[in-house]
């Protein structure tokens, strides 16, 4: 096997990361929606920069920038530290196959994204439902500051506890 390489999204790469999208909800429950048409949700209109990281022509993980749109780590992010919501935005996404892991691709692309990020003086929040231990685990690692509880609505009427977070300063 290649060694794995992160780089920008390209639209050929859409039903690749779409099936390893599906296969990540298979193994994690992640995501909670989205699945049900996985290219539709990897290509909103929110995103503003997204990028995969791939081996031997595979897609194997993906991570996405985008545009504020209602989400509670937004509003709580301007609330404390009086940013504009022009200042803020996204980490989403983030996946990466199970028979990937531990090669540190979820680092590697979330370095990626907050690079984007910073280079365009944007300040990146998210929220993760609390089930996602090894996520929350790798965002507290790189340094990432919980700045809230939230609960995460989806799906029919069906919701879970969240966490909110922020990237650390540049």
């Amino acid at each position: 096997m290649e060694s794995p390489r992160v780089r920008p999204f390209e639209e050929a790469d859409l039903p690749g990361t779409a099936a390893a999208l599906v296969e990540v909800h298979a193994t994690d429950g992640y995501p909670v929606e989205g699945v049900a048409d996985p290219e539709a949700w990897l290509r909103s209109d929110d995103v503003l920069a997204s990028w995969v990281a791939e081996a031997d022509d595979q897609v194997i993980g993906h991570v996405a920038v985008m545009s504020p749109n209602g989400e509670d780590a937004v509003s709580l992010w301007t609330r404390q530290s009086g940013e504009s919501h022009e200042r803020v935005a996204v980490l989403g996404r983030l996946f990466v196959t199970k028979s990937a892991r531990k090669q540190a691709l979820g680092e590697k692309l979330m370095r990626t994204a907050t690079t984007y990020a910073q280079a365009r003086g944007l300040r990146l929040v998210l929220d993760v439902m609390t089930k996602d231990t090894a996520a929350i685990r790798l965002y507290e690692r790189l340094g990432w500051r919980r700045i809230g509880e939230t609960t995460h609505h989806y799906g029919d009427g069906q919701q879970t506890s969240a966490l909110c977070y922020v990237s650390p300063s540049s």
